[in-house]
């Protein structure tokens, strides 16, 4: 083609902010066939245009912790401004009918998956048949049977789940996803066979820690310490979720000790989200703890359904509900941090960690009866729920921490978003190291914002609406977003996968 055609697409004059290059001016952003190709002044004319003075250009928001994995769930977060959204924390089993089913069907964002050991852990533990099911529906199987989740595995059982995620791992998966919490029983030898397949097979695995406490033993302060042994020990890039969540009362601590183990050379990384709420599935191990009121300093009615708003009021209460629908969503308020709540300077510590990614674990959005919409329709029906970070967790970090309170530097936000997390995965999938990049030859994955009105819109009661101040988006150089409009047919993701051979 020549150079004198029109380009596909220009972005005009808005303010372009690279985080690799540090390029910060107005310019033109120039796209052709889903590549950037050009970034100056005054580019020439192209076939689509759009608009972006006063706001800024950069390099589409890289979520590596999304449970959604639907149109419906790619729509609202195309609005917090993501254009690439990986299920990374749990992941799937088997790895190759994931990729495929998605393909199939179109996906809006760009999309990938960990093998998950946590699957692969009730595959030989108590003979799980893996279904065709969301990442969280899978956590909620076979409750019926929990040597999965106590047990210590014996050597020949550790031998199957390390063979099981390696097919995971051969058939594209770009990570290992561990769980820990949710099978709490696991060894430590297990752990480290696991660990030593990441590390040989240069996959970063993604852990939620084994502990969710703030009390010895067995305090999440000790399961920190475990992971820091595993990156140590087996050379494993260990990415930490959620740290606030995982943290509670003690993040202060957890994240003097990580950064201390990140100044030693070891491969860690950790990732926040803005919210002192988490959300999970009721069959969770840590509810069922009969000491769950003195190990995370919370009472019962911390943990809330979410389609109904019902607080449970016992152990008993909840155990029974866990019992009937095990794969239920419920929010479980673990810091007080609404409307400047005493808990805030702990949220702050995990979301300003040095280097951390900012990252939602967005939950699917699930009907009134608990199942999860695979529909369609837009606006999302008004009977959908999901925690209000399924829809405003980017868009809310940079409303409180860039523009209001100023905590962090807009670059600095940005890399947050972009930079870092691709960095997390790009050593196992090659195609993320021209993502989270704002420059010729990057791919166009990018988000336009007015960085005077981007934030979340999303509350605990009425938790669908999309988020605001994204003007355009682009994924693979294809507009989902454009004048503030879904473009409903777009259909642009593509699947973000292991490179062969490795």
């Amino acid at each position: 083609m020549s150079s004198t055609e029109p380009f596909d697409l220009v972005i005009r004059g808005g303010r372009v902010m690279d985080p690799e290059t540090g390029r910060d001016e107005i310019a033109d952003v120039a796209i052709r066939a889903g590549e950037i190709v050009a970034i100056g002044p005054d580019l020439g004319p192209a076939k689509v245009e759009l608009a972006a003075a006063g706001l800024i250009v950069a390099p589409g928001f890289i979520d590596i912790h999304a449970h959604g994995q639907s149109v419906a769930a790619d729509r609202m977060q195309a609005f917090d401004g993501v254009t690439t959204s990986l299920e990374l924390e749990v992941g799937t089993l088997p790895v190759a009918p994931w990729y495929d089913k998605h393909r199939r069907q179109g996906r809006v964002l760009n999309y990938g998956t960990a093998a998950a050991w946590m699957s692969a852990r009730k595959q030989v533990m108590v003979g799980y048949q893996p279904r065709d099911v969301s990442a969280l529906t899978m956590m909620g199987d076979r409750i019926d049977d929990l040597r999965w989740q106590q047990d210590v595995a014996d050597d020949a059982q550790v031998a199957g789940i390390v063979a099981l995620i390696r097919e995971g791992i051969e058939a594209g998966g770009i990570g290992i996803g561990i769980p820990n919490a949710y099978a709490p029983g696991a060894g430590v030898k297990e752990m480290t066979e696991v660990c030593q397949l990441a590390a040989d097979t240069g996959t970063p695995t993604f852990t939620h820690v084994a502990f969710v406490s703030n009390v010895d033993p067995r305090s999440s302060i000790e399961a920190y310490i475990r992971l820091i042994g595993y990156a140590g020990a087996t050379g494993a890039h260990m990415h930490i979720c959620h740290l606030n969540s995982t943290s509670g009362l003690d993040v202060e601590r957890a994240a003097e000790l990580l950064r201390k183990a990140q100044a030693q050379g070891l491969p860690i990384t950790v990732e926040a989200y803005p919210y002192g709420t988490a959300s999970t599935v009721v069959s969770a191990a840590f509810f069922a703890d009969p000491n769950y009121r003195t190990r995370t300093g919370r009472d019962y009615d911390a943990v809330q359904v979410v389609t109904t708003g019902y607080r449970f009021t016992s152990r008993d209460d909840l155990l029974q509900a866990a019992a009937k629908t095990p794969g239920e969503l419920i929010l479980h308020h673990f810091l007080d941090v609404e409307n400047g709540g005493p808990h805030q300077r702990y949220l702050d510590v995990s979301v300003t960690f040095p280097g951390g990614s900012i990252a939602s674990d967005a939950m699917p959005w699930v009907d009134a009866t608990g199942a999860i919409y695979e529909g369609e329709d837009w606006p999302l029906p008004e009977d959908v729920f999901a925690h209000p970070r399924s829809s405003g967790t980017f868009t809310r970090f940079f409303r409180q921490y860039v523009r209001e309170r100023r905590l962090v530097p807009l670059m600095e936000a940005i890399a947050k978003c972009t930079l870092i997390p691709a960095s997390v995965v790009e050593g196992c999938a090659p195609g993320m190291r021209r993502r989270g990049r704002l420059q010729p030859g990057a791919v166009a994955d990018v988000t336009v914002f007015d960085p005077e009105t981007i934030g979340e819109r999303a509350t605990f009661a009425a938790m669908n609406r999309p988020a605001e101040g994204v003007v355009h988006l682009l994924v693979n150089g294809a507009p989902v977003i454009r004048n503030g409009e879904l473009q409903t047919e777009a259909r642009p993701g593509q699947p973000i996968q292991r490179r062969a051979g490795a």
